[in-house]
């Protein structure tokens, strides 16, 4: 400050030179904070559409019967002790059922189709499936339960498709869900609740 008044009033230190200096030294500090006030509120956007673009695909796997109410209540036993919780759970699933997927494959190819071993991991599959809300998954099953009861190998076989179906849907709908809440908590976002 002082020595803008040196500037000022003693035209032979400077004047006019001196005050444009001043000017220019006042300027760019006002460009830099205007530049970091916009770097905040873009990212605040940029937080703020991720929150939307996730809040809106989790209502369309609702919407569209991917999932049901009993994956909301798997979300609530997530925690702060805890921040993996359903995508461990989740990876549990997507391991077990590829193993009962396999299984049931191998079981139908036989010539002699074993129906209480198809039946038990149809209904396993089933379970696995309720107990993380994975509703169509879960409905696949029913019907292929139904063929299986009836012995119906071909039958058994177009639910097999189905259901493989299903749970391909169902896993990269899954994966896209966890990629946008690691994008959330990447930007410094919390997760909507």
């Amino acid at each position: 400050m002082y020595y803008t008044c040196i500037c000022m009033y003693n035209p032979q230190r400077g004047g006019r030179r001196c005050n444009e200096s001043i000017r220019s030294v006042e300027n760019t500090k006002t460009k830099k904070m205007s530049a970091v006030k916009l770097e905040s509120e873009t990212m605040a956007d940029g937080v703020s559409q991720l929150q939307k673009q996730l809040v809106d695909y989790t209502a369309s796997l609702f919407d569209e019967a991917f999932l049901d109410e009993q994956f909301n209540q798997l979300q609530q036993l997530q925690d702060e002790n805890n921040p993996d919780f359903v995508v461990e759970v989740v990876s549990l699933f997507f391991k077990d059922s590829e193993r009962l997927v396999d299984e049931l494959t191998k079981a139908l190819d036989q010539q002699t189709v074993d129906f209480k071993l198809v039946d038990k991991n149809v209904h396993q599959l089933k379970g696995s499936s309720s107990s993380i809300g994975v509703q169509r998954v879960q409905r696949a099953c029913i019907a292929f339960r139904d063929c299986s009861e009836e012995q119906n190998v071909e039958g058994c076989l177009k639910s097999l498709q189905h259901v493989k179906h299903e749970y391909s849907l169902v896993k990269n709908k899954l994966e896209t869900l966890f990629k946008l809440q690691n994008q959330l908590l990447a930007a410094g976002g919390p997760l909507p609740r």
